[in-house]
């Protein structure tokens, strides 16, 4: 290690722990993955969002039992605190925070809300379309009525009443299918907004405190919370 680099962790505590850096920079690479590559190579989309899934979870869990910044417990402030904060930061002087702020906290949960409703839905799509992925047993099942076939003993009301049954299923089916796509390219365009504001904030507090927060999330490393900071 350089005498550079040196003197620079000494000027700096570890906030993020590497868990937290990996599972950020995944799921920023799958969703953007997901988003883009679509019908075009649908295998590879659903691989991306179980990959998102899973990264949800797991980070749902660290939040409970995970290093102190990565808690939920340590970024879990009340509206008051989160308007008291955006009004600062439009007045250009925030507080700054060591872990995450009020704003940037309400993304946070906000963009676990909008993965969570991406991933939910798209499995939903994929049983519901495809007759695949994990609820495919669940949406084969539900509300599909067995009727007696036909045999070739001149039953044809039988017959027809069967295909007539079949063609209203089908068509519900479709359009379930077609409800479903919708609220998963709602959660999807919602997600994505909400990653862009996440983007504008973050080049915002990075200018105003003078620190590069996507240098610290690589890095997992801030410069401590000064008296001046906390003003």
């Amino acid at each position: 290690m350089t005498q550079t680099a040196t003197q620079t962790q000494q000027r700096t505590v570890r906030v993020w722990d590497p868990w937290v850096r990996i599972s950020h920079w995944l799921t920023a690479g799958a969703f953007f993955g997901a988003y883009f590559i679509t019908e075009d190579n649908l295998p590879v989309h659903v691989w991306l969002g179980y990959l998102i899934g899973a990264l949800l979870l797991v980070r749902i869990v660290w939040g409970f039992v995970g290093t102190e910044h990565a808690r939920f417990r340590d970024f879990l402030f009340g509206p008051r605190r989160i308007l008291a904060y955006l009004g600062d930061l439009l007045g250009g002087h925030p507080r700054r925070y060591l872990g995450h702020n009020p704003a940037g906290a309400a993304m946070i949960y906000l963009l676990l809300i909008g993965l969570a409703g991406t991933t939910v839905t798209g499995l939903q799509v994929y049983a519901a379309e495809e007759k695949a992925g994990p609820l495919a047993g669940w949406y084969a099942g539900a509300g599909l009525i067995q009727w007696p076939t036909a045999h070739a003993n001149g039953y044809e009301e039988e017959e027809e009443e069967e295909d007539g049954h079949e063609a209203a299923e089908e068509h519900e089916e479709s359009e379930e299918a077609e409800a479903l796509e919708e609220w998963h390219e709602f959660f999807a365009n919602a997600t994505l907004a909400l990653v862009g504001l996440h983007v504008l904030g973050v080049i915002v507090s990075s200018r105003l405190h003078r620190e590069n927060l996507p240098r610290a999330m690589i890095t997992g490393r801030k410069a401590p919370v000064k008296e001046d900071d906390k003003a």
